[in-house]
């Protein structure tokens, strides 16, 4: 430890000749230790939130999801379909189609999405697992009105009951406009009217199918008057050990510069950059706090360098310049920023440790399910650097009047 370090340590630990000072040297660690905590808290916080959405969505989002680079459909041929399903690392190909409608049942209306899907559909996601009430049945075998199944949300907004046999679900899609844009009639024929009988419920309470109705590919493309190789988008199940980049760029190069693929983060892309956006800008907030704490820091440096003007009059007079004098106090500073730096990590470490061990914040409404929380390593620099920096800009001024003591000592 050089000469400029020992004067820190010593100028910060040493008893002090007014208990005040003590005081306030303990106030402005304890004010640093508090922030310091409150940031690393806090990303953790929205880590937690982000393994949780991130978890939710991967039940029912497919390993790859390969959609149009332009435009709402493609079409897909026999050829890339087939070809697409014997790359390396697939397990299964399904196709989907996706579109808005309007569905009525029980005298109840709302708008929510339906998707048709293929009979690989299944093996995507193990949707069929997930039917509590009634089957997951899309086939309608002769059968009219057999074959939807309903998202829970929908359900409980519309009232839906899979046991009714005598209630069905009424599909309205827009009927397409005519070619060269001819004259359309007005009312219920502007419309293309479908029933389903609800075959079962999804209770699941993550990703798009919660809200959505699933009927088979065939029903979906003849409601929306496309062709029959119609699709919005090819939801891809990969194998356990090919789950990884060369996967994701195999495939793409398979399919061309005309499709985009997305892995399972991607495919909540906007919902993932709102949380980014939510978390930095709450960091910046309680760095805002942080340089409100940082006062405290130079009330307590600024006594230190009053309390040893004489000693710093006597070193200067032996050789010591005003920088190696300001050194010495913005070592005093960054010494006590690391220790309450230190002093915040281990008590944010603590609460987070009684946080998933017994759960002590639940969420509202929830009495049963605690604040998630998640520790990264990346966050302890990030905090570290931002504590520091913070500390240092503090020390500045307290430095810089160290600096200035032998003038003021010689005017004496």
């Amino acid at each position: 430890m050089n000469l400029p370090a020992k004067m820190a340590w010593r100028y910060l630990f040493a008893r002090k000749s007014t208990n005040a000072i003590n005081i306030i040297t303990l106030i402005a660690a304890f004010g640093v230790a508090i922030g310091a905590a409150a940031l690393l808290l806090l990303l953790s916080v929205f880590n937690g939130f982000e393994d949780l959405f991130l978890t939710m969505f991967n039940n029912l989002n497919p390993d790859v999801r390969i959609v149009a680079a332009e435009g709402k459909t493609f079409e897909i041929d026999e050829a890339t379909y087939k070809g697409l399903g014997e790359l390396e690392g697939v397990a299964a190909v399904s196709q989907t189609l996706e579109e808005t409608a309007i569905f009525s049942y029980d005298d109840k209306q709302n708008a929510a999405t339906i998707k048709g899907v293929d009979e690989a559909y299944p093996l995507i996601n193990g949707i069929d697992s997930m039917i509590n009430d009634g089957a997951y049945e899309l086939d309608a075998g002769g059968r009219e009105g057999v074959g939807a199944v309903v998202g829970n949300d929908l359900a409980i907004t519309l009232g839906i009951d899979p046991l009714n046999q005598f209630e069905r679900l009424t599909v309205f899609m827009l009927r397409p406009k005519p070619r060269g844009g001819g004259f359309m009639t007005t009312g219920r024929t502007n419309y293309i009217r479908k029933e389903f009988r609800p075959a079962g419920i999804i209770r699941s309470q993550e990703s798009m199918e919660n809200q959505a109705v699933i009927i088979s590919l065939d029903k979906a493309r003849d409601l929306l008057s496309v062709s029959d190789s119609t699709v919005s988008s090819l939801e891809i199940s990969l194998k356990p050990d090919y789950i990884g980049k060369a996967t994701y760029r195999r495939i793409e190069e398979f399919m061309g510069p005309d499709f985009v693929v997305k892995n399972r983060y991607q495919q909540e892309n906007s919902i993932l950059k709102l949380m980014q956006v939510e978390k930095w800008v709450g960091f910046a907030i309680v760095s805002l706090m942080m340089i409100l704490i940082s006062f405290n820091l130079v009330g307590a440096l600024w006594m230190i360098v009053l309390e040893k003007r004489r000693d710093i009059s006597i070193l200067r007079s032996l050789g010591m310049t005003a920088k190696d004098v300001s050194g010495v106090f913005l070592r005093v500073g960054l010494l006590l920023c690391g220790l309450g730096l230190l002093t915040g990590f281990i008590l944010a470490s603590v609460l987070f440790v009684l946080q998933k061990t017994f759960g002590l914040i639940s969420l509202p409404g929830l009495l049963t399910e605690a604040y998630p929380i998640s520790f990264r390593w990346y966050d302890f620099p990030v905090v570290a650097l931002t504590v520091l920096g913070i500390g240092l800009v503090a020390s500045l001024l307290p430095a810089q009047r160290a600096g200035k003591v032998e003038a003021v000592a010689n005017e004496e």
